[in-house]
This record gives C-alpha cells, sequence and structure tokens, in this order.
C-alpha cells in the first residue's frame, strides 16, 4: 500500500550493502517523496540517488557533526519536515552514529519508521553455515589491542554464534588474538565483498583462517561469524578451580600461566580465573620460584 511520508517522520531506510538491484522499491519511493535526507556522506549517497533518479535535497549526518546536526533535525521534524536517515550502506544505526538521532526523535514524541533493507550481518550469516538460532552481533571490535583482548575474554563463555564487523587492516591481529583467547580449533566464517561481484564466503577454523591470510592480503570489510563456546564445554566449579589453580601453581608455573591454561579449558575468562589464583596462599618456597 503507497501512501504519502507523514509529515514530522523521521523514515530508516536500508540501502544496498553492495548489489543495487537491492534497493527496494518502498525504499526508493520514500527517498523520492520526503523533505530531506540525512546522509552519512552525501557524496556516496549521491551516486545510489543519481542512479534511481531521485532528486531530494540532501544534508550530511555523521558522526562528527551528530551533535550540531541531531537538534537542526529535530527542529525540521517538529516543524512537520519528513526526513529519511540511511548510511552508507546497510540499515542506518547499525554501528554508525544514526542510533543517536533515533534515540533523540523518540525522546522527543517524533514517529520514527523503519523502511527495511540489507545488512551485512544478516546477510553473511544466512549463508555461514553456522547456528542461526541464537547469534549475537558485537559490531567492529576495539582497534587497540590490549582493549580488543579483553573485550574478547569476556565473550569467552558466549555459546551463541557470534558476529563481528573488521578492516582489513586489522584482520590478522584480530584472528591472532582469537586464537590465542578462545582457542585455534574454533569454527570461523570470513564473508566480504557481501552481493558484489566478487563476493566471497571462507569457512574453516581459526588456525586455518590465520594459514590461509598470512599467504594472501586482507581486502574489503569483513564479516566475521564465529561458532560459540560448545555447551559440552568443560565447566568446574570455584572450588575446583581454586584446586586446578593450586595444583598448577605448585608444579612451579606461573599465575598468570595457569590462569591462560585454565580459561583455555573451561571458557571462562581469564581475567575471572586470575583474581581468584591472586587469592591463593603460597608457601615461602613456592612464593621464591615464579613471578606471579
Amino acid at each position: 500500500m503507497q501512501t504519502e511520508p507523514k509529515p514530522g517522520t523521521l523514515y530508516v531506510v536500508g540501502t544496498p550493502i553492495g548489489n543495487l538491484e537491492d534497493m527496494t522499491f518502498r525504499a526508493v519511493r520514500i527517498l523520492q517523496t520526503v523533505d530531506t535526507i540525512a546522509a552519512e556522506d552525501t557524496r556516496h549517497t549521491g551516486k545510489l540517488l543519481q542512479h534511481f533518479q531521485i532528486k531530494t535535497p540532501q544534508v550530511s549526518y555523521h558522526e562528527h557533526n551528530r551533535n550540531s546536526r541531531i537538534p537542526e533535525l529535530l527542529e525540521h521534524l517538529t516543524n512537520g519536515k519528513a526526513i529519511a536517515l540511511v548510511s552508507d550502506a546497510g540499515m542506518p544505526g547499525i554501528s554508525d552514529p544514526g542510533y543517536e538521532l533515533v534515540k533523540a526523535c523518540i525522546e522527543s514524541g517524533i514517529t520514527v519508521v523503519p523502511i527495511p533493507g540489507a545488512s551485512a550481518a544478516i546477510t553473511a550469516l544466512s549463508a555461514a553455515g553456522l547456528p542461526t538460532d541464537r547469534f549475537v552481533f558485537e559490531g567492529f571490535l576495539p582497534a587497540k589491542g590490549q582493549q580488543r583482548r579483553e573485550y574478547l575474554e569476556s565473550l569467552q563463555t558466549e555459546s551463541r554464534t557470534l558476529i563481528f564487523y573488521e578492516s582489513p587492516h586489522r584482520l590478522r591481529e584480530t584472528l591472532q588474538d582469537l586464537a590465542e583467547i578462545w582457542g585455534s580449533d574454533r569454527q570461523i566464517v570470513l564473508a566480504r565483498e557481501l552481493t558484489k561481484l566478487y563476493e566471497e564466503f571462507w569457512r574453516g577454523t581459526i588456525a586455518l583462517a590465520i594459514a590461509h591470510y598470512s599467504q594472501r592480503e586482507p581486502q574489503g570489510e569483513y564479516t566475521l561469524l564465529v561458532a560459540g563456546t560448545p555447551a559440552s564445554q568443560t565447566q568446574l566449579t570455584q572450588a575446583q578451580l581454586k584446586a586446578e589453580l593450586q595444583q598448577l601453581i605448585s608444579q612451579g608455573i606461573s599465575r598468570s600461566q595457569a590462569s591462560r591454561q585454565l580459561a583455555k579449558l573451561t571458557s571462562l575468562p581469564r581475567r575471572q580465573i586470575y583474581q581468584l589464583a591472586l587469592s591463593i596462599i603460597l608457601n615461602p618456597e613456592e612464593t621464591d620460584s615464579f613471578n606471579s
């Protein structure tokens, strides 16, 4: 059912992630008939609008101007203008500042209407071959190594399929961190160039992915899908963990090394186990045998 855009409404419009044929009829109609299009990159969106012969004026809305732009857009919406929000690709608000505009509209009592479109995360999941009944989208991992590793440790016991976005220049580092923290035998799928001419799905273990990309330069934006922790993974009570730690420490292994070993065995965060290891009181001879 075709209707004109409602005054004072924000339309969250999905756009193609690669193949322009994925643009919906509804998305084209909304973009043609709203008063303004708020775009992440007006030059990028301009090419899309030109392809579909859409002449609606644009205004930029992105990470660096959102604080000043949100009040302006809210004023236009309050005055009865219909605005479409678009990102460079996919659904706005997914790993971009569109969320903040949507939130501001809801808080101001402005109607928000989604116009569904492609999403890299769901597109990749549908063809990955990993469980789809339960999954969690984590977006982009932290860029800094230490923060990324700590974040991955916090997800170590997650049993659902995990979905991440990653840039090509950080892919190798992320794969190494995944192997160290989650184990190199975990199943992973790397999807790139989704819906485009050179679309590719790579499937295997994290170890094989590391080997694959040691021989090949990563190119394009990646969607990573990683199998969750098996439900059968060994689980120990706190008392059992402490006993295991005590045994390892008595053999001359440091607290840090012992914590890392048990983290791989149990899929518990290493930091959680290390905090437990710090509570273990050592004999004087054990204290001298290693650095904790």
